[in-house]
Order: C-alpha cells, then sequence, then structure tokens
C-alpha cells in the first residue's frame, strides 16, 4: 500500500509561536487545533505562522491573543482572536481558520453572473 492509496497527507508547514507566559499544553492543544483545520484533504499547500500572545497585566479582561498568517495556495489567509482562556482562543481560532480556509478554497467553485436571457436558454418567467 502507497501513501496515495491509504489517504496520507504531509503535514502542513506552519509555525506556532509563543510569548509571555504560555505553557506547553495550551500550545499542543493550539497546534493540534491548527493542524485539524488545515490537514485537510483538497487543500493546496499550506505554510505560515500562528502567534500567540498572554498579556502579563492582571486587570486585562481577555489576556489571550492569537494571530494567524497562513498562505493557502497563493492566498494569503489572516485570522485574529481574543479570548480569556487558551483552550478558547485556540478553538475560535480554529473555527476561523478553517471557515477562512474554506471561504478561500472554495472561492472560484461558484461564478457570479447575470442569468442568460430567455432567447438564449435562460429562465422562462
Amino acid at each position: 500500500m502507497t501513501a496515495k492509496d491509504i489517504g496520507a497527507r504531509e503535514t502542513a508547514a506552519v509555525l506556532v509561536r509563543a510569548e509571555g507566559e504560555v505553557d506547553e499544553e495550551s500550545l499542543a492543544y493550539l497546534r493540534e487545533k491548527v493542524a485539524a483545520a488545515l490537514d485537510r484533504p483538497g487543500l493546496p499547500p499550506v505554510n505560515g505562522e500562528v502567534r500567540v500572545r498572554r498579556a502579563s497585566a492582571h486587570h486585562v479582561e481577555l489576556p489571550w491573543s492569537g494571530r494567524t498568517d497562513v498562505r493557502v495556495g497563493s492566498n494569503l489567509v489572516v485570522v485574529h482572536a481574543r479570548e480569556a482562556s487558551a483552550r478558547e482562543l485556540a478553538d475560535r481560532l480554529h473555527d476561523r481558520l478553517r471557515s477562512a480556509t474554506e471561504h478561500v478554497t472554495h472561492r472560484s467553485d461558484t461564478t457570479r453572473r447575470t442569468a442568460a436571457p430567455p432567447w438564449r436558454g435562460g429562465p422562462q418567467n
């Protein structure tokens, strides 16, 4: 059996960086969520960077912030999020990143054209 037969795919080349007091468990969860959003069949080659930051000030309402700069094929996908905990941030980034990559990959699927006139085979109203 070859990799093509079993559906194996290369892992996306996305670097995850952390600033501030970010524990290893939170980073592992974030890497898992980013991989789940980007390691899907049908996506063009993906590379880029995810930055996570925890604010050092204790009075900040949403201390966790994240930004992704990912190139999907020839399109740049940028996603921002701010949350109260690391897990919430990872989940929010996953949702937004998956939605943005879906939008980019399926952008050309639907062509936006006016309907043809009835004498050219368009709808008969």
